[in-house]
């Protein structure tokens, strides 16, 4: 039991400190993925330390104490995204619906051939935006259905799992689709016409994530992430970004990626709304995420029913009340953090010229 104990106590260790290094391996940046999981297992662990453990042994003390520490680090990460931490975002419980805008967002996976389960949740919910991803020409041709409600589209099929689609009931304006970092893999980034007039800027997104099937490093992810983030940093009008960004809203990348943008997270304060993965309810975290700037307060946010896909669709509803918000909401970027981002962005845009290409519609 002593040595069963030791090893559990060294991987604990091993799964909290090794996400601490720059290193991008997809093996190291998944270990961001699982950090309530490690919570738990750590809270297992410390219960077995002192129930099957000579507490007045010095060993004993020491993977107590490391183990609490691992604990509470990951408790640090996660405590946000629970109802006790206080809400980043103010409630809108009344809004007016002319600067009301509502989106779903849904990776609906390639193969998944359900359309009808997310058409059905469109007319439910209706929507002012359904932004897809994943969505080929199979795709494209079953939500067409849509187009009657949602006339505003912007299109991308594509058969490599990044297809990405656009309808929406409010009149779009310089919309363009952009390969921002990967050739193969496009970007939305449209100005969106409210029924008041106020117009804002989304940014609808869908990087390649690390692992061993696509990038090896987290290198591109993190560069798109933070390529937006600086452009969003640039201007004061409404910003919204969202999409499968195939990283968890308390990864130290989408936490600089909130520094460097100064995008607020409406989850924080709610819950984590964990959207993949729908088949292992064990081993699910938020990746699919909306991220707003100060000039929105939220209405409503739901995870939505299983369209057959390995995510859950995402409802948002914001309110545009430029007013509400506190000056100081969200995270800061010092010095250190500004540092970070650019290193993240030189080392792949430079070297990816080539790659860089927008189209206009």
């Amino acid at each position: 039991m002593s040595i069963t104990l030791l090893i559990c106590t060294i991987l604990t260790v091993l799964v909290t400190l090794l996400p601490l290094s720059k290193n991008k391996h997809w093996i190291i940046r998944s270990m961001d993925f699982p950090r309530l999981q490690i919570m738990i297992f750590a809270l297992a662990l410390l219960a077995c330390l002192f129930i099957f453990s000579d507490v007045e042994k010095a060993e004993t003390l020491i993977m107590i104490s490391v183990t609490g520490f691992c604990l509470l680090y990951q408790l640090w990460w996660i405590l946000p995204y629970t109802i006790l931490w206080s809400k980043e975002v103010k409630s809108c419980k009344e809004p007016d619906k002319n600067n009301q805008i509502s989106f779903i967002t849904s990776n609906v996976l390639t193969p998944n051939k359900n359309a009808e389960a997310l058409i059905s949740l469109v007319q439910e919910y209706r929507p002012d935006i359904l932004i897809t991803s994943e969505t080929d020409l199979w795709w494209e041709n079953q939500l067409e259905v849509l187009e009657k409600q949602m006339p505003h589209t912007i299109k991308c099929p594509l058969d490599n799992l990044y297809g990405m689609h656009l309808y929406s009931r409010l009149p779009l304006h310089d919309g363009t689709i952009s390969f921002l970092i990967e050739n193969d893999v496009p970007s939305i980034h449209v100005t969106i016409e409210l029924r008041s007039g106020e117009k804002i800027r989304a940014h609808f997104l869908h990087p390649a994530p690390p692992s061993p099937t696509e990038n090896e490093e987290s290198t591109e992810r993190d560069a798109e992430l933070i390529l937006v983030a600086k452009t969003v940093s640039k201007t004061d009008e409404p910003v919204v970004v969202t999409g499968d960004l195939n990283d968890v809203a308390w990864s130290s990348t989408t936490r600089l990626f909130r520094k460097i943008s100064g995008l607020l997270d409406p989850r924080i304060g709610r819950g984590m709304f964990n959207t993949f993965h729908v088949q292992f309810p064990l081993s699910r975290w938020p990746m699919d995420h909306v991220f707003h700037s100060k000039h929105f307060t939220l209405h409503a946010i739901k995870r939505l029913p299983s369209i057959g896909s390995d995510h859950f669709p995402l409802y948002t509803s914001l309110a545009f009340s430029p007013q509400e918000n506190a000056n100081d909401a969200g995270l800061d970027a010092d010095s250190e953090d500004q540092e970070r981002a650019n290193e993240s962005i030189n080392e792949t845009v430079n070297g990816t010229t080539n790659k860089t290409e927008t189209n206009k519609i």
